[in-house]
């Protein structure tokens, strides 16, 4: 056989394979229609070696009962939120509950987010600030400290942490960290020996089989949760490392945002701590009367509902959640967010309030800490421009906070970017607060931020260079999967 024919053989073998694995993507995975063809484009162009990223970047979660809760476990939980819709729709309730009961049953009905009544809230926008009142609270702590954050880094202050965790766990305090794999890929396991010396306990979300091979570097755990007692609770932005305090040249000082807070619905950001626990762990499952719930009766008067959302629903919970109240502002919208690249729902809803006459504002840093992200976040920055929102560019080091405020009356405070990976590909987990007081301070927060911006007019993005336009041009075509 002559050499052409081998190689006109192999190429055709080569292609045949290719379109069969397309055609796999395309006709046995329900997916969104621009996600699937974004796919279908590397697929087509990378012959072969595209299926090998899809297989490490593209595969779906196996959704059914991935915490591998009990038939009891899944009836109690059902249990509780008709209970608490059955209730919702007698009691009385103040004005501003009222006005969001509709966001409520919502959350309750998508993501079996019970509405806690009795809460109190602490803000923390800076990380000097929020690791103090952390590590102030573990030393106080008597009987459990759970730690669950994406990035753990092992430099001057994950060592700090980690320092603090072993004198606790020396003192018979119960401790385990959940960390992520490759959000945490400079961790090397050795770094919690001292930990696990005292009886702490250390699980890691999505392992690799092999520690540079990991087939699910797409589903990330993304969420950033500290629970000390059953009583305090703490939900945001901020991850564990120095840059995090504003010690990275590259970013400067690092504006974030974090909820302390303490009531009831700590036992729900508790409970979220141990589906992911149970889900990473290697050990046998841990009771749930073995961890710490507070049933005392709490001072606070915040509604707070702890919504999470993942690759193991259907539904994108925090997106719609997200829309629902953007759709339904009707005096204002202010969002901060390091990574703007929504999809068409959420930019319709945008542009919906815009054209409504509701003032959307939305702050973004104007550094890049991944360039196609960013590009991709001025092309959507730069079309609702023209609609009239005012897009802020953060100019004092680098904006991670995740928030959302609507009417100055209601907010939202965790993990959850505006874009792909967070909407349907991580896990993540917000704090939604129903109260006028706590919005106001994040929305006051957002206009001492608005000092530290520029902003980006339709005549700065209309003169734009032909170099900005081409890389926009090129990331927005990767954004379903970026």
């Amino acid at each position: 056989m002559e050499i052409s024919h081998i190689i006109s053989f192999i190429v055709s073998t080569v292609l045949i394979i290719n379109i069969l694995l397309a055609a796999g993507v395309l006709f046995f995975e329900r997916r969104d229609i621009g996600y699937t063809w974004a796919w279908l484009m590397v697929l087509f162009f990378i012959p072969i070696l595209g299926f090998i990223v899809y297989i490490f970047f593209g595969r779906k979660l196996t959704r059914k009962n991935f915490y591998r809760l009990s038939i009891e476990e899944r009836s109690v939980l059902q249990s509780a939120v008709e209970q608490q819709l059955a209730a919702f729709e007698k009691e009385q309730h103040p004005p501003l509950l009222e006005a969001y009961s509709d966001v409520v049953r919502m959350n309750l009905i998508s993501s079996h987010a019970l509405l806690t009544y009795h809460n109190e809230i602490a803000i923390f926008n800076d990380g000097e600030q929020k690791f103090k009142a952390l590590f102030d609270d573990i030393r106080a702590a008597k009987k459990e400290i759970n730690i669950q954050y994406y990035i753990i880094q092992p430099d001057t202050l994950g060592q700090k942490l980690r320092d603090e965790l072993i004198k606790k766990a020396r003192e018979g305090v119960k401790v385990r960290v959940l960390y992520d794999e490759i959000g945490s890929k400079k961790l090397h396991p050795r770094f919690f020996k001292g930990l696990h010396d005292y009886g702490g306990e250390v699980e890691v979300f999505f392992p690799s089989l092999l520690r540079p091979i990991n087939f699910r570097l797409n589903n990330r755990n993304h969420r950033k949760l500290c629970i000390i007692d059953g009583d305090i609770a703490y939900i945001g932005g901020f991850n564990v490392g120095n840059e995090y305090l504003g010690a990275n040249k590259k970013f400067g000082y690092w504006r974030d945002t974090h909820f302390r807070i303490k009531g009831a619905a700590v036992n729900y950001i508790q409970g979220r701590f141990i589906l992911d626990w149970h889900q990473a762990g290697k050990h046998k499952r841990i009771n749930y009367n073995e961890f710490c719930f507070n049933a005392e009766n709490h001072k606070g008067h915040l509604p707070v509902q702890i919504v999470a959302s993942g690759p193991n629903s259907e539904d994108e919970h925090l997106k719609n959640m997200y829309i629902k109240l953007i759709t339904s502002a009707k005096r204002s919208v202010y969002i901060q967010t390091p990574y703007f690249i929504p999809d068409t729902s959420f930019m319709d809803a945008c542009k919906i309030a815009i054209l409504s006459g509701v003032d959307v504002r939305i702050m973004i840093p104007n550094k890049p800490d991944h360039p196609f992200v960013y590009w991709a976040t001025w092309v959507y920055a730069g079309e609702l421009v023209k609609y009239g929102a005012k897009i802020l560019l953060y100019e004092n080091g680098f904006l991670h906070a995740k928030t959302l405020v609507v009417d100055g009356e209601v907010a939202s405070v965790g993990t959850m970017n505006i874009d792909s990976r967070s909407f349907r590909l991580n896990f993540e987990v917000n704090a939604v607060v129903y109260d006028q007081k706590i919005a106001e301070q994040l929305q006051e927060m957002f206009h001492k931020d608005s000092e530290a911006c520029q902003e980006l007019t339709p005549e700065r993005y209309k003169a734009r260079s032909l170099v900005i336009r081409i890389k926009e041009g090129i990331s927005r075509l990767l954004t379903p999967i970026l």
